[in-house]
């Protein structure tokens, strides 16, 4: 059943709701949002996702809340990146940088949205120049709930080359409030790429040991910042790991609930929120504050239009954007 939770520049705003016999997951059609998902946990039914009751707060308050982020997620440095021999200028929005697609993004829009048997289906089609972007690109994410996973499969077909990275955007927390810094978090990475303070990438790729990002092995989240001053870096994916297992695994002993993310992706933006303090009420009333959830961001490297060396983003006709994503959480 799809239903209208509200309007949005004269528009209908709708919401899917996706059910298993152990989690419900309700997606909106405004930015594919994942406006929240519920697990059983110890007797309580526990919203893991950070999202709002109602539509209306997300245009104004929303930090991102579980969009999908594009056409180009994460960084680009000044927003300037060359293509086939042409330079394209686009709209920063973070300080002297463009960030998740600009201004308004594949986030911020009304896409087409339909079931499909237990899944539901969106689409929107982007065309030619939206958010300083060339060529017209189709874009459709297929979300499936089959038990406690969460199964994406995100595509762009473009009419012409064109850079496209998305990232879903859910902030975790797997007690539905608080903060985050006790969940114990690994990631199958290595490495990472070191930032200037513009928060773009320096194009080094130094190991994760003896730094913050070393969650090799599960590691309190707060436990490597003990300054409290937050993450918000891309770790690389080690390219050998076993992709059967989880490149991501996030546990939380309160609730006793466990997240693992599958992903094809190269890289992972870890993103803690240290800064947040939404003014209105997020799901079942909670105030999320600082570290009130952190993202797990499967995506291509911060600002790969300028670094050719890094895997490329460039999708065209006969090579469209594919990108599979995998989220379960369930009691461990």
């Amino acid at each position: 059943m799809i239903r209208q939770i509200g309007t949005h520049q004269g528009k209908p705003v709708l919401e899917a709701v996706l059910h298993s016999d152990s989690a419900q997951v309700s997606v909106l059609n405004y930015g594919c949002v994942i406006r929240d998902w519920r697990v059983q946990a110890q007797d309580r039914t526990v919203p893991v996702v950070l999202g709002f009751e109602r539509f209306e707060a997300y245009p104004e308050h929303s930090k991102s809340f579980g969009i999908i982020a594009g056409r180009v997620a994460n960084r680009t440095a000044f927003g300037r990146f060359t293509l086939e021999g042409k330079a394209y200028q686009l709209a920063c929005n973070n300080g002297a940088h463009h960030l998740h697609g600009g201004t308004v993004g594949l986030g911020r829009r009304l896409w087409e949205m339909e079931r499909d048997g237990a899944d539901v289906v969106l689409r929107y089609a982007s065309p030619d120049g939206e958010d300083g972007y060339p060529g017209a690109v189709a874009f459709e994410v297929r979300m499936g709930l089959h038990g406690h996973q969460l199964e994406m499969e995100i595509t762009g077909r473009p009419d012409r080359p064109t850079p496209i990275n998305l990232a879903q955007h859910n902030y975790y927390n797997l007690d539905g409030a608080g903060d985050v810094r006790g969940h114990l978090l690994q990631i199958a990475a290595s490495q990472y790429t070191p930032v200037d303070e513009g928060l773009i990438p320096t194009g080094e790729r130094r190991p994760v040991a003896g730094t913050p990002l070393d969650f090799r092995a599960l590691t309190p989240v707060g436990q490597n910042d003990p300054l409290r001053e937050g993450i918000d870096l891309n770790l690389v994916l080690d390219p050998t790991r076993d992709r059967h297992a989880p490149s991501a695994l996030l546990r939380s002993e309160a609730s006793g609930l466990c997240l693992k993310l599958w992903t094809d992706e190269p890289g992972l933006q870890l993103f803690t929120a240290p800064k947040m303090d939404i003014p209105v009420p997020g799901l079942d009333g909670v105030h999320y504050g600082p570290f009130a959830g952190l993202c797990l961001e499967a995506q291509h490297f911060p600002d790969s239009l300028n670094r050719p060396e890094w895997p490329h983003i460039v999708a065209t006709p006969d090579a469209p954007y594919h990108q599979r994503l995998v989220v379960e959480i369930a009691p461990a």
